[in-house]
């Protein structure tokens, strides 16, 4: 594998002074030297080193490090590397940092040594977004879903996506070499059952971008219903914190408020929302407004009432179609009937007391495996993946329309590009280039003889 850069780069790897040990990492074909220059191996210089090795040694005056060698191709970047672990004090890691950078090495921009590992093929696009996924991940799901993607299950789907519409692209492709000798190479039926395929295989994971999003910033759930109703005390129960303001003063919460939860491995958005009523107040109104967006952008809405009041919510109401609706009876403290209920997502609780609170939480896990169906399954949680995923679904969607009218093959083979194209957005990788298509013709078909 031939490398991309001429330069090396130096950064840490940890935060200073967040815990026992720092690493800084250097990467390029000058690593060795550049460490050499800096670091005195008890045994031997680290340009002698063999790769997947560890050195005791010292920065002369500054401290005694451990030295991780990793040689090319064999690294994350595919470049010669090493990490050099200090001890985790801000100081010492700048002061070495800076002798780094004086022996010659560059200081790496952000993100340099994914794009780095990306350029020399170590792993695609997808596979380089989602180190930043995996880093960010705060929950198991959101963890798994990332190392998925990291270890390639997402771009597996997508090569063997890609290889079909390669394979149809370059039949196309030799018909239209061909156009004056009306040689048809691609059989029309089994060229629009392959595309039907191919479709459905890229709606399926485009309409996993729903889940996969739920799975990475949190399943949102909107806490709605009439004021005083006990919403905002509900939102504290429920992330065992003084979050909301609590008064008796119907119209006490003007605005959403969100806070996050963990339960069970999985990310729970709640909002509490302005009491739904009819009010003259203009930022009270305006506050209720954002409810009824807070229910839209939700998948699950808790419907708070009132179990002692006979003001309710509008159950019929229109925005909560095709929505998780949790009827939630609070203040049973009040009640002479004073025990749990948990009955087609009917709650009687306190939220005050915390009465029913934990089968409340029982139900919304419950709720999320409906939401959320498979471990098993592929999730996109990129935006910029979905929106790949709609364009190239629209170009198959306009190849399948050409063939059944009996478009001609150069305006067939259009839209198979464009297909082409939003794929390689995802992976990284240059499809559209020429010689690859004329590889794939030569390489499956005997032109010639």
């Amino acid at each position: 594998m031939k490398n991309l850069y001429t330069d090396t780069i130096v950064a840490p790897a940890t935060t200073p002074g967040t815990g026992a040990i720092s690493i800084v990492r250097i990467s390029g074909p000058e690593s060795f030297r550049i460490t050499d220059a800096v670091v005195r191996l008890a045994s031997g210089t680290v340009s002698e080193a063999a790769g997947y090795t560890l050195h005791y040694g010292e920065v002369p005056g500054l401290d005694q490090v451990m030295v991780s060698v990793f040689r090319t191709p064999h690294s994350y970047t595919g470049e010669d590397s090493v990490e050099i672990s200090t001890h985790a004090s801000a100081y010492i890691v700048e002061e070495l940092v800076r002798l780094l950078l004086e022996a010659g090495a560059r200081f790496a921009q952000p993100g340099e040594f994914t794009r780095r590992a990306f350029l020399n093929g170590k792993m695609d696009l997808a596979q380089a977004e989602a180190v930043a996924d995996v880093i960010a991940s705060t929950t198991a799901a959101s963890h798994r879903v990332a190392m998925n993607q990291l270890k390639g299950g997402f771009s597996a789907q997508l090569e063997r996506l890609r290889e079909q519409l390669l394979e149809m692209a370059s039949l196309m492709e030799l018909e239209l070499d061909f156009s004056e000798e009306d040689v048809e190479f691609a059989d029309r039926r089994k060229l629009l059952k392959l595309l039907e395929e191919g479709k459905a295989h890229v709606d399926t994971l485009a309409a996993s971008f729903r889940q996969g999003n739920m799975i990475k910033n949190g399943v949102p759930v909107a806490i709605v219903g009439p004021a005083n109703a006990g919403k905002s005390t509900l939102l504290n129960a429920l992330v065992g914190e003084e979050r909301a303001i609590v008064t008796d003063i119907p119209g006490t919460t003007r605005d959403t408020l969100e806070e996050t939860l963990n339960l069970g491995g999985i990310l729970f958005r709640f909002i509490d929302t302005a009491g739904i009523r009819e009010s003259e107040d203009t930022v009270e109104k305006m506050g209720i407004e954002r409810s009824f967006r807070a229910i839209s952008q939700a998948e699950i809405v808790l419907v708070m009432q009132d179990a002692t009041k006979k003001e309710a919510f509008n159950l019929a109401d229109e925005r909560l179609k095709d929505k998780k609706v949790f009827l939630i009876y609070n203040k049973a403290d009040l009640l002479e009937c004073n025990k749990n209920v948990n009955i087609d997502n009917v709650f009687v609780i306190s939220a005050k007391y915390g009465q029913g609170i934990e089968a409340l939480k029982e139900g919304l896990l419950a709720a999320e495996k409906d939401l959320i169906p498979s471990e098993d399954s592929t999730f996109v949680t990129n935006l910029r993946h979905f929106e790949a995923l709609r364009n190239a679904s629209s170009a198959l969607a306009d190849c399948i329309g050409a063939l059944t009218r009996g478009i001609p093959s150069d305006l067939v083979a259009e839209d198979l590009r464009r297909a082409l194209s939003s794929v390689n957005a995802i992976l990284g990788t240059d499809l559209l280039d020429p010689e690859t298509i004329l590889q794939n013709i030569f390489a499956k078909h005997c032109i010639g003889k």
